[in-house]
């Protein structure tokens, strides 16, 4: 084999598109990357690797399941807990609509991430904690007003522009953000922007070209595409099963969201006049003790 020739593993092809099996859907993501196998062992490695932009060696991890009666609920979550060789941990996740209070959820579970480190034993102590991650791709809507996909924040002094130098840290991947990323040549992309590129773009019919070059030159994106070509008839008719589950519970949901706004904003044009009304009322030479009585019965 020449030098630089690439080994004939990475040459997979991909299924054709199926909206059903969607990796940018966090249940599909999970059944990805949590599989007992050798290719989605690569390619979970490969994906932390491309994103934390180190090398990783992974020892365990915990993907949460849960039931799918309670898919209307915010705070299940589709995540995977890596606990690597080292000792540090990462928690990544897929979601598909963020919330709008997306950021402190990903730092409430990032605390409570590094946290669970037990440094009570004989030899533990504030020295002996590992670094934790939490990361997050997004696959629909911004949650930051720039351009760039990918962010990673840190404890700093913003007013003296001082890192504090913690072992913490939250990394985004806003795949919203990939369109000029996607109209890179496939060798200019980093690891980490092609497989962005992959998830964002793997049901895309006008994207197939592509996608097919994407996974014949990464190994661990092939992988994730052995994974998702190995999806049993019965994997996918589950998939299609908690696709229209979730779509009708995400309608309702949308549903009561736009109730409640409505709600809201009647409540608000309420009180906006009633002060008008009371202004004028003070205006005319009514007393407070008379519009109190009028008013608050």
């Amino acid at each position: 084999m020449a030098k630089h020739e690439k080994p004939a593993k990475y040459a997979k092809h991909i299924a054709a598109p199926d909206p059903i099996i969607d990796p940018c859907w966090d249940p599909v993501f999970k059944s990805i990357f949590t599989r007992d196998t050798t290719p989605s062992e690569i390619a979970r490695k490969k994906l932390l690797s491309a994103i934390l932009e180190e090398p990783v060696k992974e020892l365990s991890i915990s993907a949460n399941e849960p039931p799918v009666s309670r898919l209307d609920q915010r705070q299940i979550r589709y995540d995977i807990q890596c606990l690597f060789n080292s000792g540090e941990r990462a928690d990544i996740e897929m979601t598909l609509y963020p919330h709008k209070w997306e950021v402190f959820r990903m730092e409430y579970y990032l605390s409570r991430l590094f946290a669970s480190q037990e440094i009570r034993e004989e030899k533990g102590s504030y020295r002996t904690l590992k670094r934790s991650y939490q990361i997050s791709l997004l696959a629909r809507g911004r949650l930051f007003e720039d351009n760039r996909f990918d962010h990673r924040f840190i404890y700093y002094d913003p007013e003296n522009n001082i890192p504090f130098g913690g072992l913490t840290a939250i990394i985004t991947l806003e795949l919203e953000k990939l369109g000029v990323t996607a109209e890179k040549a496939v060798s200019a992309m980093s690891e980490k922007e092609r497989r962005a590129v992959f998830f964002k773009y793997y049901n895309d019919t006008e994207k197939q070209s592509l996608i097919q070059e994407i996974t014949r030159e990464e190994e661990g994106i092939a992988m994730a595409a052995d994974v998702i070509n190995g999806f049993t008839a019965a994997e996918v008719a589950f998939f299609h099963e908690m696709s229209v589950e979730k779509y009708e519970l995400d309608m309702r949901a949308h549903a009561q969201e736009a109730e409640e706004k409505g709600w809201e904003q009647g409540r608000a044009d309420g009180e906006v006049r009633g002060r008008t009304e009371v202004l004028d009322l003070l205006k005319s030479g009514k007393s407070p003790e008379e519009i109190l009585t009028t008013y608050g019965k």
